[in-house]
C-alpha cells in the first residue's frame, strides 16, 4: 500500500491555512500546517515532506527565504508559492521558477481546483540535479 503524501502548508493567514487544508485533506493528503517561517523550519526536518506550499509574506521572514532553506534539508520538496503580494511575472518569482526553487506560482485569490493542478504541475516537476 503506498503511504500518504505528506504537505506543508505555511500562511500567517488562519483562514487560508483552513482552505488550504480543507482542500489537501479531501484530496487524502497528509497535512501540517506552519503560520511563520520559523515554525515551518521546525517542523520540515522532522518529516518526509513531497510537496510545500508557502506564502511569500510572512512575518518573520520571506517565503522565498524559507523555500531557499528548506530546499537546503529537503532537496528534493517541491515547492509552491501562493501570494498576494506577488505576481506571477515578477522578477523575483520568474527566477525562483527558472532556477527550481519553487515548481509553481498561485496569485491569490485562487480556485480550490488551482490547488489540485499545482498538485500535478509540482509532481511532473523534474527532480534538481545535485551539485
Amino acid at each position: 500500500m503506498a503511504s500518504i503524501t505528506t504537505i506543508l502548508i505555511i500562511d500567517d493567514e488562519p483562514d487560508m491555512l483552513w482552505v488550504l487544508e480543507s482542500v489537501l485533506r479531501s484530496q487524502n493528503f497528509n497535512v501540517l500546517k506552519a503560520s511563520t517561517g520559523a515554525e515551518a523550519l521546525a517542523l520540515a526536518p522532522k518529516t518526509e515532506l513531497e510537496i510545500a506550499f508557502l506564502d511569500a509574506k510572512l512575518p518573520d521572514m520571506e517565503g522565498l527565504e524559507i523555500a531557499r532553506l528548506i530546499k537546503l534539508s529537503h532537496p528534493s520538496t517541491k515547492l509552491i508559492m501562493i501570494s498576494g503580494y506577488y505576481y506571477e511575472h515578477d522578477d523575483k518569482i520568474q527566477e525562483a521558477l527558472r532556477t527550481g526553487l519553487i515548481v509553481h506560482f498561485i496569485p491569490k485569490p485562487f480556485s480550490n481546483t488551482a490547488i489540485v493542478e499545482a498538485i500535478k504541475t509540482a509532481r511532473s516537476a523534474p527532480e534538481p540535479q545535485a551539485e
